[in-house]
């Protein structure tokens, strides 16, 4: 591997891990958001797809994001009678985000992101010791 593919790689994880995170932080702070009417529903968990994806230019497989969609599954209800969003039983449909799994994705996805700017750290500094060798 040569140490443009190296870039490459690393710069496409850094990328897929920021949107990543964007997603985790979409979640936390919706993490209370009811729905506006009776009955309505809350705000649904989004959840990060990655798939592998063929750089021609230099014949290197990079991450990139499938897609985000959201995550299935019931709400959780909560028994609040005078919430504007409870239904005729007096309960409240509650968002499907769980703070603790989206705080290990983020820690999962910060761990990831600076691993790939270690390797795109390294891979420059290669980079800059091979021109300066040239000189």
């Amino acid at each position: 591997m040569d140490l443009d593919s190296a870039l490459r790689i690393s710069a496409a994880g850094m990328q897929a891990q920021a949107t990543r995170l964007r997603v985790v932080a979409e979640n936390l702070a919706n993490s209370d958001s009811t729905g506006q009417s009776p009955g309505a529903d809350p705000y649904r968990r989004k959840t990060v797809t990655f798939a592998n994806r063929l750089d021609r230019s230099s014949g290197a497989q990079t991450v990139q994001i499938r897609r985000i969609c959201t995550a299935p599954g019931e709400f959780p209800q909560q028994h609040d009678p005078a919430h504007p969003a409870a239904d005729a039983r007096g309960y409240v449909k509650r968002p499907n985000v769980d703070n603790l799994v989206e705080v290990m994705d983020m820690r999962e996805a910060q761990r990831s992101y600076s691993a790939n700017l270690s390797v795109l750290e390294t891979t420059r500094g290669m980079l800059t010791r091979t021109i300066e060798a040239l000189r």
